[in-house]
């Protein structure tokens, strides 16, 4: 990270320097924004394969038959 001396640089400099801190910084948070998105969206699939996977499991075939059969 940059660090600025204010007394090394003219009002001009001092702006631009400003300017592109403000620009890096936003750049950062752009980069974790989309780190978490990229996250939430991976955890979102973990899910949904688990919950595809449970209802695979539960609406087997086999297992509906049996759990028919000691119904009655």
């Amino acid at each position: 990270m940059l660090i600025r001396k204010d007394q090394d640089l003219n009002e001009i400099q001092t702006t631009v320097f400003d300017i592109i801190i403000g620009i890096d910084e936003h750049e950062q948070q752009a980069k974790q924004q989309r780190v978490r998105q990229k996250s939430l969206s991976v955890r979102r699939a973990i899910e949904d394969r688990k919950q595809r996977k449970e209802l695979e499991y539960q609406i087997n075939d086999e297992r509906w038959f049996d759990d028919l059969e000691d119904d009655h």
